[in-house]
């Protein structure tokens, strides 16, 4: 009926702003679990582990590429509607303006939703970002290896259209030359001020 259309139409963005906001507030309590806050010193070595992934580009990528240089993980979809490209378009600016040293830093974006985040999606959603950004996925099954690896937590929220978005954590993970865990990587400052802080993991 035309009086239901407006409420059709309002109830998707509500859904978004409610997932968004779950989301900041799930990658709150993440943060402080991961890093001992709510676990009185839980270790940061037991953040991370293996897996084995697809790049865009069709090239797997397991634990041990992290070896050798510091790397920036974030995890999220191709269908996001704001955190993921405000999030990747804040990594880009960094890796940019690291200049020659972004050569030697690690930069992945690691799907929650491998229902949609083939290797084709990964490729044109990426294009739009800095092309150091390697784009990981996989099946079901190693998607969710990974994320229980990194402690991410994610979860598919249906909408009233039949489509769903992702609720997730939506975090910056920096490891070590290692691969070692290092802390959550702090965006929100000028590029420069992060890439100056990044060149000291190199």
């Amino acid at each position: 009926m035309p009086d239901q259309k407006p409420e059709r139409i309002a109830i998707r963005p509500l859904v978004i702003v409610a997932a968004f906001a779950s989301s900041l507030a799930v990658g709150l309590l993440v943060m402080l679990w991961v890093v001992g806050g709510l676990r009185g010193g839980t270790s940061v070595a037991s953040v991370g582990g293996p897996f084995r992934l697809t790049d865009q580009a069709g090239q797997v990528v397991t634990e041990k590429n992290l070896q050798g240089r510091p790397t920036l993980i974030f995890f999220g979809f191709t269908h996001c509607p704001d955190v993921c490209p405000t999030s990747l378009f804040e990594m880009s600016e960094v890796l940019r303006a690291m200049g020659p040293d972004a050569d030697r830093v690690n930069a992945y974006f690691i799907s929650v939703d491998p229902e949609r985040d083939t290797q084709g999606a990964m490729k044109d959603y990426l294009s739009s970002f800095d092309p150091h950004l390697k784009g990981l996925t996989g099946d079901p099954d190693a998607i969710a290896k990974v994320l229980a690896a990194y402690r991410v937590y994610a979860k598919k929220v249906p909408l009233k259209d039949g489509d769903y978005t992702m609720d997730h954590t939506a975090l910056i993970y920096l490891m070590d030359r290692d691969g070692k865990f290092v802390m959550p990587f702090n965006l929100k400052r000028t590029p420069a001020e992060a890439a100056s802080d990044l060149k000291r993991y190199l």
